[in-house]
């Protein structure tokens, strides 16, 4: 019996969920960083030549920390929503929800391994762009980077929870990757600034979560983004996020213990 916090238990699970992707680390770490690599270099000789600048720095130096971010929150919600699925595609959900933990505690597990998975996927990428030539990624405001990455990542693993909890085949994860996750993300302006959309395309940019990670994450490496160059600018859309992620939590949780599509 536990009456509290089953710290062993939450544990054992994050380590389960860690370890299953480590064991695939070809997978689902190096193989989106060198994804990332191509979008890079596919991207800046199309049309970043000519050296073309982008907020006073050069394209690719514009371009290299929105794919760090878009790499990151990818791949938690990859990782957050695989797990999760494969239990109900082949009947070893059980192993989730016997188990003496809370609708808490698993939740906090799933959301955990998948945001380790975003950041070991963000630091291959990172090392990888300190060595191209051309790019600059020197980071001048480390709380931007580690706030945004974090607030993506937990996003898009909430997100990726739900989709498993929604999904009752592979089918419809992949309809929810292709044709909600992989726009929200190319259309983030990580490869181009709002400023240059028509005011009709700026104002859905407005609404879509992940400009706001890219933008806020990009600020912390290059001092400015498109949500602003200060702080107070920034901070509000770092708010905003981290309101987000809460209410998102909040709802992720009440559909754990209301056991959908889990116990019918």
């Amino acid at each position: 019996m536990f009456d509290g916090f089953n710290r062993l238990g939450l544990w054992t699970l994050y380590m389960k969920e860690v370890r299953r992707f480590c064991k695939v680390q070809t997978q689902t770490i190096w193989a989106p960083a060198v994804t990332t690599l191509l979008y890079l270099v596919i991207f800046t000789v199309a049309l970043g030549g000519g050296g073309r600048m982008v907020l006073g720095v050069g394209f690719a130096s514009f371009v290299a920390p929105g794919l760090i971010a878009m790499g990151m929150v990818n791949n938690a919600f990859a990782n957050a929503s695989f797990g999760l699925l494969v239990g109900k595609m082949q009947g070893t959900i059980i192993d989730y929800l016997m188990p003496p933990l809370s609708e808490a505690e698993l939740l906090l597990a799933l959301v955990g391994a998948a945001v380790t998975r975003a950041l070991l996927v963000g630091l291959a990428i990172y090392g990888a762009m300190l060595l191209w030539p051309g790019v600059d990624v020197t980071i001048r405001h480390p709380w931007a980077v580690a706030w945004f990455g974090l607030m993506g990542s937990v996003l898009f693993a909430l997100i990726g929870v739900i989709t498993a909890l929604w999904a009752e085949k592979f089918d419809h994860n992949a309809a929810v990757t292709n044709f909600v996750i992989t726009p929200m993300a190319m259309l983030s302006g990580t490869f181009y600034v709002i400023t240059g959309l028509t005011p009709l395309f700026r104002t859905i940019s407005a609404f879509n979560p992940v400009f706001y990670v890219i933008s806020g994450f990009r600020f912390g490496f290059l001092g400015q983004s498109d949500i602003g160059a200060t702080n107070q600018a920034v901070i509000s859309a770092a708010l905003g996020l981290g309101a987000l992620n809460t209410v998102l939590t909040a709802v992720t949780y009440a559909l754990l213990r209301s056991g959908w599509k889990l116990r019918d």
